[in-house]
């Protein structure tokens, strides 16, 4: 079974995408963390990539779609993957589309995190994590239980990103919005586009993406938004 998850920043993509892994056996596919493995790998492609970076360049879709290639030519991924942060545009959907044709796949439903975007600023704007351990918290929903020390290490340097700030969530909703709104109606013409509402609970946002990948009712369809 092969997913992908679209959503903004905040939105939960993330934390359901561990889910369907553990669910599934899933392989969770984020192009960010394949080009810095390629770096790492000293391989000829990591080698074309790192140049690439070190140039401040962005890296070509077409390298990006070879990556995933890849991927999912091994065997971790024999159970399918799941997609997040790309595609981002009609071109790049299309490249996909050929790729997996090419490997005798095919994408079997593309989930859209919907949320509500005054509230995900909230909910994104309070976050504060420990840089050792990775733990996250909320300024009102998540206070680590010791103020200033983290609940799982210890840790007394929580830090809040320079990303989260109200100011910086925006311009990313906006970045985001730009970047998905074009290949929504590629996905729906193909009918394999269904939306979730991202700012449930994530019990409640799980149950309907599991509603969707049974084919049931209970996911709200996005075929007509």
């Amino acid at each position: 079974m092969n997913l992908i998850l679209l959503g903004p920043p905040g939105a939960g993509k993330g934390t359901q995408a561990k889910r369907l892994q553990q669910a599934y056996g899933l392989v969770q596919l984020a192009t960010g963390d394949m080009v810095r493995a390629a770096i790492a790998s000293g391989s000829e492609l990591g080698q074309r990539v790192k140049a690439i970076y070190d140039a401040g360049q962005l890296v070509p879709d077409d390298i990006i779609i070879q990556m995933i290639a890849e991927r999912i030519a091994q065997p971790e991924s024999a159970r399918g993957f799941i997609l997040d942060g790309f595609p981002r545009t009609v071109p790049q959907a299309e490249a996909l589309d050929a790729m997996l044709a090419e490997h005798g796949q095919k994408l079997d439903h593309v989930i859209l995190m919907e949320v509500d975007e005054a509230a995900l600023v909230d909910r994104i704007s309070g976050r504060f994590t420990c840089p050792q351990c990775g733990a996250s918290y909320h300024e009102r929903y998540n206070r680590p239980k010791i103020e200033g020390r983290c609940d799982i290490c210890g840790g007394t340097e929580l830090v809040h990103r320079a990303d989260d700030r109200p100011e910086a969530v925006a311009t990313r909703l906006a970045a985001y919005r730009n970047q998905t709104a074009p290949i929504l109606p590629y996905y729906r013409a193909r009918g394999i586009l269904r939306s979730v509402d991202g700012m449930a609970d994530i019990d409640e946002v799980a149950r309907e993406i599991e509603a969707v990948i049974a084919g049931g009712g209970e996911a709200r369809s996005a075929m007509h938004r």
